[in-house]
């Protein structure tokens, strides 16, 4: 059984009477806050997770142009000797 108009008109007067209309609002107001907080740090800690993941593919290419100079300088050795 669905509610009525008239039940859900009910409910919604005693909500208001219940918490006042100053409550709701800040209530919302709080909730807003609370969700543009959550989208902030989840941005933030998506730049510091792309900002990782940079340092660490910066780090790699690193690692193999300094292997790939001295396994040059083996073979070059290597054919000196």
């Amino acid at each position: 059984m669905a509610p009525s108009f008239l039940q859900i008109a009910i409910v919604v007067v005693l909500i208001l009477i219940l918490f006042g209309r100053g409550k709701i609002s800040g209530l919302m107001s709080e909730m807003a806050q609370g969700i543009k907080s959550f989208k902030k740090g989840i941005a933030e800690d998506g730049n510091k997770v792309e900002g990782a993941v940079g340092e660490t593919i910066e780090a790699e290419a690193a690692a193999d142009s300094h292997a790939a100079g001295e396994a040059v300088a083996g073979k070059d050795n290597a054919s000196q000797g």
